[in-house]
């Protein structure tokens, strides 16, 4: 397989492994690009939404967020709370992700590419996201946030990748 991406130490940003105030899911992404392995401490629920969003989109290296952000703190809903944008520290690890055809190509920062065909990259991406939404399934519901902004934020996070996860 030239695409695997998995995922240690899941938890919380605390270090705990149920947190119902965190909203955001941590823990070591290991991915596996053709002879490459990337590894670092990321914001795993991120990371799940931005490889569901690069099924359909494009993602350019540097242009946005990162593939494995270190944080993504800040979640901003679209008007029609339909997509959400994360925002987070500019630290993290990334790789563009190019549709051709019936293939992704995944290109690193050092230039490297792999080329992936749709069918077997979607696989991955689904098997990554089941894993992190099962994650968030074992543990207690979430508190709600107060603020009817931060709250639209989290409720449309969870709206774009079941869109994205079931379309």
């Amino acid at each position: 397989m030239n695409f695997k991406i998995e995922v240690e130490d899941l938890g919380w940003i605390d270090g705990s492994l149920d947190n119902e105030d965190d909203l955001c899911l941590h823990g070591r992404a290991i991915a596996y690009i053709g002879e490459n392995k990337l590894e670092y401490d990321a914001t795993i629920s991120a990371t799940a939404l931005y490889l569901l969003k690069t099924l359909t989109e494009d993602h350019i290296i540097n242009e946005d967020n990162q593939m494995l952000p270190c944080c993504g703190f800040f979640m901003i809903p679209d008007e029609k709370l339909e997509n959400v944008t994360i925002i987070g520290c500019p630290n993290g690890i990334d790789w563009s992700v190019i549709h051709e055809d019936d293939s992704v190509r995944l290109i690193l920062e050092d230039g490297t590419e792999t080329i992936i065909p749709i069918s077997e990259y979607k696989n991955e991406v689904f098997r990554f996201a089941d894993k992190v939404e099962s994650f968030y399934k074992s543990c207690s519901p979430k508190k709600m946030p107060e603020d009817e902004y931060d709250r639209n934020g989290y409720i449309t996070f969870w709206k774009e990748w079941h869109r994205r996860r079931n379309g």
